[in-house]
């Protein structure tokens, strides 16, 4: 099994964080529940990178259970890059350019 480099685009990291922020807001209980949920994806994606279905320019999606995010990625033969944090109900295909 190969081992992958994890890269995360800032505006991802920015992205889990105010989504983060918007369920603490809410409910430390949601807010919590989204980190591990989000936390879980990514360690999906890292041991398994092709088990997600391909979706936009040569990239892949993960949907993160119980909230409605999924998690854009692209890899190479030892680097996985996750691109956006995407809200599932905002603004389709905006983090294409990134």
């Amino acid at each position: 099994m190969p081992e992958y480099k994890l890269e995360f685009h800032p505006e991802a990291i920015a992205e889990a964080r105010a989504g983060y922020l918007w369920y603490l807001a809410r409910s430390p209980l949601a807010a919590r529940a989204f980190l591990d949920e989000f936390d879980q994806a990514i360690q999906r994606i890292h041991r398994s990178p092709l088990n997600w279905s391909p979706y936009s320019s040569d990239t892949r999606r993960y949907l993160i259970r119980r909230f409605p995010f999924f998690v854009v990625y692209r890899y190479s033969e030892d680097v996985i890059q996750v691109l956006a944090v995407a809200h599932a109900r905002r603004r389709p295909g905006y983090w294409k350019t990134r």
